[in-house]
């Protein structure tokens, strides 16, 4: 008879356990440091995301599993390969830089903010954030997804006496819900159907699923799709996005914008090409579908922003990230049609990469200039190159990378792999419509870039630079500029090793 008792293998979860366990001593520290102290725990939940993210070094030698089911070492709960530890550092990374940002958001909000809640939140979402890649079965998927999330839209809504922010919170918690309880109801009509919550388990089974199950099988398919459509912010499931960038702090909606978006497409991955690769039929075309309406619904809703309107900086930043998401379903529909699945998620891995380093450069450039013009509207970058050439300098080329031009060779490449995954799986359709969709946005990120370098109105402004801004944007600029330099990096480091 097996054992029952299993030996966790604690080198391949350290990296969300880390995280978790920093954010309970933080939670803990924050009731016995004065007012004038709580800084430090901005300072330890830095130093621990950093450390959580140092503990993927030691796992590159090789797979690692753990949970795994009593007599069966192939079916586990948690798996440490190479597609979970790309995500994790696109993860913990995000939430290292976004922890940087709010260093100096929680200091100028006087406050506002209580720092204890707001470190462990963040923390609690990032582990959930780093363990959702890893997960091998339904359960464990859907209590990672719940833990990066519900953290998340608490954070939005955590600023005291701010109107703007409790109605973001509410509209990000109402679509969080209806996606928690549409992909519930899909993952249970999967498990009734197929008797199992272990992906590649559903994957043999439900191809042989009986007559009379099929359309409960077909339908959990569906409705699973239709939840991770809500997380990854996917048209029509869009609707909360830009009143909740705008009502969060600057630093959460950077947080929301790379790794919430991790959370929902590595969720989305998993479910599809792993779980049910014999439905590609089904999710292939759907993603498609919703890859062409997001991208353009995303770029028009960018291209719409008025410059002087309050907060249409931030504004364009969430349309944007809406047309982003668009581009990054092409691969993941693409693998649906293609006979080389592992190549097409590998485009969306590098995209999620490139997309990750540079919108939170972007963010926190708009961190520095929110710090004296709060309304952060898109008139108030305008001759940011004569009072701070170096972040005019670097929100240009952060710009440009998002667009897909020179200098951001790493935003061109990105944009150049997602278009073969859909060229190679046949969809040509949907790069023509990906084309027209970065000519659209090409006009609205140079309209903002060529901003940056006009004749300032009046006296230029001086905008001092804390040195958590500086790291933050200095680390982005950093990557971004090295990944242009060896783009081909990108795609060797992405190959997800998946299958």
């Amino acid at each position: 008879m097996s054992s029952l008792v299993q030996s966790v293998d604690w080198l391949a979860v350290a990296p969300p356990t880390i995280a978790a366990v920093v954010g309970l001593v933080v939670l803990v520290a924050d009731l016995f440091l004065d007012a004038r102290r709580k800084a430090l725990l901005g300072w330890v939940s830095v130093a621990g995301l950093a450390v959580a993210a140092l503990m993927l070094l030691p796992l590159l030698d090789g797979d690692r599993a753990t949970f795994c089911l009593s007599g069966d070492p192939h079916l586990c709960s948690y798996t440490a390969d190479r597609f979970t530890l790309v995500i994790q550092f696109l993860v913990l990374g995000g939430a290292l830089l976004a922890a940087l940002l709010s260093v100096t958001a929680l200091e100028d909000a006087k406050r506002r903010i209580p720092e204890g809640e707001f470190w462990f939140l963040l923390l609690s979402s990032a582990a959930g954030a780093a363990l959702l890649p890893a997960s091998r079965d339904l359960a464990t998927l859907v209590v990672a997804l719940e833990v990066a999330s519900l953290p998340a839209f608490a954070l939005v809504g955590l600023r005291y006496g701010d109107k703007r922010s409790s109605e973001a919170a509410l509209k990000f918690f109402l679509s969080s819900v209806t996606a928690t309880a549409v992909s519930l109801m899909g993952i249970s009509f999967v498990y009734a159907s197929t008797g199992s919550l272990y992906l590649t388990q559903i994957a043999d089974r439900i191809q042989h699923v009986d007559g009379q199950l099929h359309v409960l099988a077909q339908t959990g398919v569906v409705l699973t799709l239709v939840g991770f459509a809500f997380k990854t912010a996917a048209v029509p499931f869009h609707f909360w996005v830009p009143d909740t960038y705008v009502g969060a702090p600057l630093p959460v909606a950077a947080y929301l914008s790379v790794v919430g978006k991790a959370v929902g497409f590595s969720g989305l991955i998993l479910v599809t090409v792993v779980a049910l690769p014999s439905y590609s039929a089904v999710w292939g075309p759907a993603l498609a579908a919703l890859a062409c309406l997001t991208m353009t619904v995303g770029n028009v809703g960018a291209l719409r922003q008025q410059a002087t309107r309050a907060y249409s900086a931030v504004r364009l930043l969430a349309w944007s990230s809406v047309g982003q998401a668009g581009y990054l379903l092409v691969p993941i529909a693409a693998a649906g049609y293609s006979k080389d699945a592992q190549k097409a998620i590998g485009s969306t891995v590098a995209y999620a990469l490139m997309y990750a380093a540079v919108n939170l450069g972007a963010f926190a450039v708009a961190a520095l200039v929110g710090r004296t013009r709060t309304l952060n509207r898109i008139t108030d970058y305008r001759g940011l190159y004569a009072s701070n050439p170096l972040a005019a300098l670097f929100l240009a080329f952060f710009l440009l990378c998002l667009a897909g031009l020179p200098p951001g060779i790493i935003g061109l490449f990105a944009k150049v792999t997602v278009f073969s995954a859909a060229v190679d799986a046949g969809l040509g359709w949907l790069a023509v419509v990906m084309a027209v969709n970065v000519v659209i946005a090409l006009f609205y990120y140079l309209q903002w870039t060529a901003l940056l370098f006009r004749a300032p109105d009046g006296e230029p402004e001086k905008h001092r630079v804390p040195a958590p801004l500086t790291a933050a944007i200095a680390l982005t600029a950093v990557l971004g500029v090295a990944l242009s330099g060896a783009p081909q990096l990108v795609l060797r480091f992405s190959a997800t090793g998946l299958f």
